[in-house]
């Protein structure tokens, strides 16, 4: 989570990119904005850095051949970081190589915004940054002021909403050597968000408690929804079951340790056989960082417990919403209708 209470924005360039693939181009501003209206300042402010307040994924800049130099964003971070008089120009060196990049054809044109912070609050860290953003949708505004007899209505049709950043990063000038930290928002069509955090950025994951905690309970959920499936003969509400007692673990632990959670949560000796090897599976494909025990994240529970399905689904007629007790619902099958039934157990309506 990042905090911008002490922050400032220091320079802000403003360029336009096109799709190279639509045979559009970029546009290089001559010099950077002179924000000299703080309000407008405060806005950019809020449409820049809002966004990042809830975020709690810290990412480094890396290279497939560990050579960090290799990089293109981190050669651009570290020139702005040590010479902030070669900002603007550096900015161009950026906008030209998202251009360079831009090779989906979903991938669409706007602006994109190069600025410098100083005394942005990072993990209890005041650090400069280098922030980049870009915006693609744009929104139909009202605006409305007095007349002479009554009030004038306009519009704006290509408007700004400054309450959604499209795409956004903010690189601290922090640990340089491992890559810097990088935080990163992307909230448009997820079929072309591969090139913003992947072939723009080049990203990786930092092995924290946060993200070996959220790695960890989707290893959970796949492994309960899908793989425990080849092995053994499963009910959907017996699934929901595994998936509520394992989300119980991680927001009843201070800590995870494989062995505890595989005996207290799957139980079964040969399930537990089938979830670490799994687990191994899993973290050697995608190079997951899982560890047998770590410190659990909260912040991280509590994002991933969204995503921690309890629902039955029955045909189109009925969701049951499993929460509590697997014991006091029971499955059956009704021989004169053909048809399966559920019978729940219970104290009282509510």
């Amino acid at each position: 989570m990042v905090t911008s209470y002490e922050a400032t924005l220091e320079e802000l360039s403003v360029h336009r990119i096109g799709n190279k693939i639509q045979n559009e181009f970029y546009s290089l501003s001559a010099q950077p904005l002179q924000l000299e209206d703080e309000t407008l300042r405060g806005f950019l402010m809020q449409y820049f850095l809002t966004p990042f307040e809830k975020e709690n994924e810290i990412y480094r800049l890396m290279h497939s051949s560990d050579d960090l130099n290799l990089n293109e964003l981190f050669h651009f971070s570290s020139e702005i970081f040590n010479e902030s008089t070669k900002f603007h120009e550096v900015s161009g060196s950026i906008t030209k190589h998202l251009f360079d990049i831009s090779n989906h054809p979903k991938i669409k044109s706007g602006e994109l915004y190069i600025a410098r912070f100083k005394d942005l609050q990072l993990e209890g860290e005041m650090v400069d940054a280098l922030g980049i953003f870009k915006s693609e949708t744009k929104e139909p505004y009202l605006t409305v002021s007095p007349g002479q007899d009554g009030f004038i209505v306009s519009y704006e049709e290509n408007g700004i909403n400054i309450n959604k950043l499209d795409k956004g990063c903010l690189i601290f000038d922090t640990e340089k050597d491992q890559g810097y930290k990088v935080m990163v928002i992307d909230q448009t069509n997820r079929t072309d968000a591969a090139y913003w955090k992947d072939e723009f950025l080049k990203l990786r994951i930092r092995n924290d408690d946060f993200n070996k905690t959220s790695n960890t309970l989707n290893v959970c959920k796949s492994f309960i929804t899908g793989k425990i499936d080849d092995d053994f003969d499963i009910s959907k509400a017996d699934k929901i079951d595994l998936l509520n007692k394992s989300l119980k673990y991680f927001k009843d632990k201070n800590s995870f340790n494989i062995d505890e959670f595989a005996e207290e949560v799957i139980g079964n000796p040969r399930a537990i056989e089938s979830f670490k090897s799994y687990t191994k599976e899993y973290n050697n494909e995608f190079d997951a960082g899982l560890e047998e025990s770590f410190d659990i994240s909260s912040a991280a529970v509590k994002k991933q417990a969204r995503v921690f399905k309890s629902i039955l689904k029955l045909d189109k007629n009925f969701h049951i919403y499993i929460h509590g007790n697997k014991e006091l619902i029971e499955k059956g099958f009704d021989e004169d209708k053909s048809m399966n039934f559920y019978k729940v157990y219970f104290r009282e309506e509510q």
